[in-house]
């Protein structure tokens, strides 16, 4: 790994070149460490009206949504994917749906005109995080297959503190509150 950059200033006798080859050689091991490369993926609504980016810090062949067992996300064929090291943005030209389901706890963001499911989110007092619908996705055939989860078997606090360990953080039109 290589990176140069060339300063000539002779009133500096040199200090200034090697103060940029340094800073260049280090960018180069942060833009290049292994797993730091952020891989977006897009997809969308089945009207359209609403988009989305998922930014994941692998590609997508590295991972596998889950598929919860609850009866609103089997009847919909829904599956999820999250890291926690990755952020959802949703754009929509309308404003978006939210449904609640089971416990209550987790809020569905749907969009209003085709009513797809677009995420599972929960609002924590300083950001949103969720999980997005990965069928959204323009390239979801790169995803490994499913796996199969159970939220409904932990309590409401447990189901929280497992949220926050594996959802990502969302943004919807640049906000994060629903």
């Amino acid at each position: 790994m290589a990176f140069s950059t060339q300063f000539s200033l002779s009133d500096y006798g040199g200090k200034f070149e090697f103060i940029c080859s340094v800073v260049s050689y280090l960018i180069g091991l942060y833009v290049l460490k292994e797993g730091s490369a952020i891989e977006s993926s897009v997809g969308k609504c089945s009207c359209g009206q609403t988009k989305v980016t998922i930014s994941l810090p692998k590609t997508l062949d590295h991972y596998s949504p889950r598929a919860c067992d609850c009866d609103f996300c089997i009847s919909r064929n829904i599956s999820y994917l999250s890291d926690p090291d990755g952020k959802l943005e949703i754009k929509s030209v309308e404003a978006l749906d939210i449904q609640k389901q089971g416990s209550n706890q987790a809020s569905f963001i749907t969009c209003n005109g085709c009513k797809s499911v677009i995420a599972a989110s929960l609002q924590l007092e300083n950001k949103l995080i969720g999980a997005l619908n990965s069928a959204l996705l323009s390239n979801v055939a790169l995803l490994q297959g499913a796996t199969t989860v159970s939220p409904k078997a932990l309590g409401a606090k447990a189901k929280v503190e497992r949220w926050q360990t594996v959802w990502l953080n969302i943004k919807i039109n640049g906000n994060s509150r629903i």
